[in-house]
């Protein structure tokens, strides 16, 4: 695993993950992680981490309360639930966001879905 701190979220493929949650899988419950995760199946719950997270094409999170807090978060899939990031949220054209999101950066790509509060903040 290489270090993944000034490398594109976009340039980051499966293999440099070192957790997936794949696409048959239900999680319940509260992640903690501090490198690259992605999802493609399905989560319940709240994400916490100091890394990096990829929410896949086909992914479904339904976050609680505490949502979730990443340093760089790519939606391609559906999220329920308020995200903050200390550095970016990227929704792409296949991503849709329903809650509030806190970021430095926030870019929503043509095609994507968003309904909730858009902060946008020097740090988080």
């Amino acid at each position: 695993m290489f270090d993944t701190k000034d490398v594109d979220l976009f340039d980051l493929e499966e293999d440099d993950f070192d957790t997936v949650l794949a696409d048959d899988i239900v999680f319940s419950g509260n992640i903690k992680f501090t490198k690259p995760f992605m999802i493609r199946g399905k989560v319940f719950g709240s994400i916490n981490a100091t890394s990096d997270l990829v929410v896949d094409s086909g992914a479904e999170v339904r976050l609680d309360a505490d949502g979730v807090v990443a340093d760089r978060i790519l939606v391609r899939g559906r999220v329920e639930g308020n995200i903050v990031a200390k550095k970016l949220v990227f929704v792409a054209s296949t991503g849709s966001v329903k809650g509030d999101i806190t970021a430095s950066q926030v870019v929503l790509e043509p095609g994507s879905m968003f309904s909730g509060r858009c902060t946008m903040t020097k740090e988080v």
